[in-house]
């Protein structure tokens, strides 16, 4: 029996955007492998038919040692799994199971999720992230990136891009994220997912809340997600005076798609393709976001959602001051514009048919 193993940071990234890729394989007779942290999502994964190797890491640390023994630590499990190909996301995964990859000479196919800040911008520490890349994608089978902007980026690095695909992000399963009936116009539902934190831009939505609360009393602000830094009392507060409601982690955002008539992501962070947007967009929710690659893609600009500048407060406010003068009938049809494209571009199968066939290649 052949096997892939996958290697990510998160339980539940890896379930949720993930789980078709791994039930095909497991469909196709391949033996699946997840070596990630441990979280709840992982005995799903079990159910599914996959075996699990526990592997904690630190996502956003840059402690060499702890690094150096994460390669370790894959290198040991890889030899002695001896898998016929190896898929990885985000950047540790894909740097240190790279490294391994190559040394051991077995098929690598990493997934670019996005560039991350450090990788981004101009530093001592992008020299080194990139260095690395040049190394540990070199001999790579496939890499996968989820924007135009994200492979430019790596060509321009001098990193390897000969064998490369770009995927429409990580895709959205349009049976689970179905149409959605859509609210009346009696109170209108603003909702914030992300993880909280600066570049997912908290602090404009917060401004605009606070505004266009001020201005139309028919208005709610929800926020989703747990808080990255140090958000907690800030959005307490704000909540004790009806600006916004703070619901924390959701298991099941769809809840919240039932009640929300727009979905704002006023990201500035180096998105690979924001699922935020894809969800919503497939929901039959209206988006504002911002100008930046992993998010424009998914807004035909005033067809199904507005694009707003980064950073920029008042443009959003302008953007929010727009959707609400619409007719509820137009609201409507911008949410089902954001639907169909879902389905003709997005659709998570088309995701699932590139792995499958750049792995039954081999």
């Amino acid at each position: 029996m052949k096997k892939v193993v996958i290697l990510s940071n998160h339980h539940a990234y890896t379930y949720n955007f993930r789980k078709e890729i791994i039930q095909r394989l497991i469909e196709k007779k391949y033996k699946v492998i997840v070596v990630v942290p441990y979280g709840e999502k992982v005995e799903l994964l079990k159910e599914m038919g996959c075996e699990y190797i526990d592997l904690p890491l630190d996502r956003r640390g840059m402690n060499p040692i702890n690094d150096f023994g994460l390669f370790l630590k894959y290198l040991k499990i890889i030899k002695s799994v001896k898998p016929d190909a190896v898929l990885s996301y985000t950047v540790k995964p894909n740097i240190y199971g790279g490294l391994v990859c190559r040394l051991l000479n077995i098929p690598f196919y990493p997934n670019v999720t996005g560039l991350g800040s450090a990788v981004e911008n101009e530093s001592f520490v992008q020299k080194i992230l990139v260095n690395m890349y040049k190394i540990s994608y070199k001999k790579a089978k496939c890499i996968f990136f989820q924007n135009k902007e994200n492979k430019e980026f790596f060509r321009n690095k001098n990193i390897s891009v000969k064998n490369s695909r770009i995927l429409p992000g990580s895709g959205v399963n349009t049976k689970y994220f179905s149409l959605l009936p859509y609210p009346s116009d009696e109170t209108i539902n603003f909702v914030f997912i992300s993880r909280i934190m600066r570049e997912k831009g908290i602090e404009q939505y917060l401004e605009a809340a606070e505004f266009i609360r001020g201005k139309y009393l028919n208005t709610r602000f929800h926020i989703l997600g747990f808080c990255e830094e140090d958000y907690e009392e800030r959005l307490e507060e704000l909540e004790k005076k009806g600006i916004i409601s703070y619901h924390g982690m959701q298991s099941d955002v769809r809840e919240f798609h039932k009640i929300a008539h727009c979905t704002i992501h006023p990201t500035y962070y180096p998105e690979g393709m924001s699922n935020v947007l894809l969800e919503s967009a497939a929901s039959g929710r209206p988006v504002i976001t911002t100008n930046r690659s992993g998010c424009r893609e998914v807004v035909n600009d005033q067809v199904n959602g507005y694009i707003v500048e980064p950073r920029d407060t008042n443009d959003l406010i302008q953007k929010i001051e727009q959707f609400l003068n619409l007719e509820h009938e137009k609201r409507m049809q911008m949410g089902l514009a954001g639907r169909k494209k879902i389905e003709l571009e997005f659709d998570r199968k088309y995701v699932v048919n590139a792995y499958l066939e750049e792995i039954q290649s081999l």
